[in-house]
């Protein structure tokens, strides 16, 4: 199979030799494309339904990638479904992230001249969109009632992991395409685009199948362990097969409710968490570790994912970072003082990475090899970057974080 990042980014042989110095995570991020819209057995998450969301996810961005899963879209739905999910996507194109509590809906949720020309969508895939715009521009947003509004569209707790998944995978892999696009000397056109109108505040109730924890949310960015609580019932540790534990890597993940969670799609959390091992544990070249895990926490920050932030601000410090530059970042936010150029230019791009429409480009592009960073940091600076737009769109919508009795 043609790699698919490579294709979709139009690398340079030079660029795709980089690729090559991180090998898991290029192969995983195929084998995660595979397992999501490609899987040998979709189940009850059709191929035209993930075909139909990949393509509004990446319409919904600005990507250019949107026509080649449009293309995929086409061969697998009816022509009324391909023109619903254009309009659609037309509609829902936006700018992020933000946080309000105000969301977009589609299809039959719709009135008037929306839901005429996005009708063909039916209930499942008009609720599947509005998760999938909440995941892409607003994650901080989502909740147990967000979830009972898919499980009441027909979505099993398996397929709302999948279809979590496929929409924050693309979250992950849109970005790398656009940042070895820049990388490669070309110019990836940026939208100029506005917050989508028209948003609501939907009557979403949580339903007998979602969880509502008893947990304590924190307030502020912390510097310290926190734990995580599903929304989303996790697989039960008796229905586990050998698939099941061989996708966890480490057999005592089993006791995590999170990774038991994301083990009901087990091809996709397996690809998924070699991809992000390669790219923060191989630092064969390129980036230090501890850069890496800033650009993680610079995301984290700006993407409001509290669990995510305490957990790799810990690991930045460790690898070398300033424990006081560290703690500036938490608690003043993306725009703090990092106390160096170097650093300031990591955050920046993170920053370009993490917003929608993408906004990394030449000129910051230029900035950072005028600054010493080679070609391989810098694809390590987008890997870590795009990385954690998919890990924090899973840990913001799936579940929340919780303050451990001690720190409470």
């Amino acid at each position: 199979m043609v790699d698919i990042i490579n294709e979709l980014s139009g690398a340079s042989q030079e660029v795709q030799r980089l690729r090559t110095a991180r090998p898991q995570a290029q192969d995983n991020a195929q084998l995660s494309f595979s397992a999501l819209l490609e899987p040998e057995d979709p189940d009850t998450f059709s191929y035209a339904e993930r075909y139909a969301i990949a393509a509004f996810t990446a319409a919904i961005n600005h990507a250019p990638a949107a026509e080649f899963y449009f293309d995929l879209l086409s061969d697998e739905a009816s022509e009324p479904l391909v023109a619903a999910i254009r309009a659609a996507a037309r509609r829902g194109a936006s700018t992020g992230p933000y946080q309000d509590a105000v969301f977009l809906v589609f299809g039959e949720n719709t009135t008037g001249e929306a839901q005429d020309s996005e009708g063909a969508l039916g209930k499942r895939l008009s609720a599947a969109c509005e998760w999938a715009h909440l995941l892409t521009f607003h994650p901080k947003d989502a909740s147990p009632q967000a979830l009972g509004h898919l499980d009441a569209a027909g979505w099993s707790a398996t397929d709302i992991v999948s279809l979590s998944q496929l929409v924050s995978f693309l979250a992950f892999q849109l970005r790398v395409a656009h940042g070895l696009s820049v990388l490669s000397g070309q110019a990836p056109t940026v939208s100029e685009a506005r917050r989508a109108t028209g948003g609501v505040q939907p009557d979403w109730e949580a339903t007998e199948n979602t969880l509502q924890p008893d947990g304590v949310i924190p307030d502020h960015f912390v510097n310290h362990s926190l734990g995580w609580l599903p929304w989303v019932a996790p697989l039960p540790k008796e229905d586990f097969t050998p698939a099941h534990m061989d996708a966890l890597i480490k057999p005592e993940r089993i006791d995590s409710e999170y990774f038991r969670l994301l083990a009901r799609d087990p091809a996709a959390l397996k690809a998924r968490t070699l991809t992000d091992l390669d790219i923060f544990y191989n630092t064969e070249g390129g980036l230090s570790r501890a850069d890496r895990e800033l650009a993680a926490t610079v995301v984290s920050r700006f993407n409001g994912c509290v669990y995510c932030a305490s957990v790799h601000q810990a690991r930045c410090v460790k690898e070398g970072g300033e424990r006081e530059i560290v703690d500036r970042l938490l608690a003043e936010g993306i725009t703090a003082d990092l106390g160096s150029q170097e650093w300031d230019l990591i955050r920046r791009a993170a920053l370009a990475l993490t917003s929608s429409p993408i906004n990394f480009d030449a000129e910051l592009c230029a900035e950072l090899r005028d600054s010493g960073f080679d070609d391989q940091s810098i694809v390590d600076i987008i890997y870590a970057s795009s990385f954690f737009n998919w890990a924090n769109r899973l840990m913001l919508t799936l579940g929340q974080a919780n303050v451990p009795e001690r720190y409470r």
